[in-house]
């Protein structure tokens, strides 16, 4: 791996951390697994993640057949998965997940799915209209290594969130309802200037006048 495959893969890891927000998911997940086992708590962490892997390496691997079966250009998706990125910003920055990531149906029936790690933790909390987005955005420069380079960087930030998911209940006793607020914001920030960046270059495109 080349010093600038590296440098893409490093950033992309934290482009998806910031988008996922595993610590926004923590709270969800414990309260998810209140009154279950010890062996289902760990079965729906592990079919989260895996929902996960699956949903954004899905999305990397059809994301050009996507568009292009829309017509839809690669400038105007980044504008518009700009926009949806900085909704979310907005909404972490403010430590509540918003209406992008999950709405308030959404989050009153979790309780009924049979299978709550696929919904609504994994879809639509964490693999959500942002992440898919950027995921296939991402995936559509420089052919299949570009590709295989993102489809790793998934699969880190899945290893990472599969961790993080597994010590919850210590990491949130740890941190609390302030540090998960504080984690929370400073990810929203973090997401919000990548956002600004993707709605940047949409439009330059869009517009190259605006380049000059």
């Amino acid at each position: 791996m080349d010093s600038d495959t590296l440098r893409h893969f490093a950033s992309f890891v934290v482009t998806l951390v910031a988008i996922l927000d595993p610590f926004m998911a923590i709270p969800f997940y414990i309260a998810l697994c209140a009154n279950r086992s010890a062996p289902e708590r760990e079965r729906i962490a592990r079919l989260a993640v895996l929902t996960v892997l699956m949903v954004l390496v899905g999305a990397a691997l059809s994301g050009e057949a996507v568009l292009s079966a829309l017509g839809t250009s690669l400038a105007s998706f980044r504008l518009a998965g700009g926009l949806v990125l900085l909704l979310m910003a907005l909404a972490m920055l403010q430590a509540r997940p918003g209406g992008v990531r999950q709405t308030t149906e959404e989050a009153s029936r979790a309780e009924e799915g049979a299978l709550p790690g696929v919904v609504p933790l994994a879809v639509p909390l964490l693999a959500g209209p942002g992440a898919i987005s950027t995921v296939m955005i991402a995936a559509q420069h420089d052919g299949w290594q570009n590709r295989l380079t993102v489809i790793a960087a998934i699969a880190v930030v899945c290893a990472l969130l599969w961790l993080m998911l597994r010590l919850a209940v210590p990491i949130g006793r740890r941190l609390g309802p302030t540090g998960f607020n504080v984690a929370t914001r400073l990810l929203g920030l973090l997401l919000a200037a990548i956002a600004v960046e993707f709605m940047a270059a949409g439009m330059k495109e869009l517009f190259p006048a605006l380049a000059r």
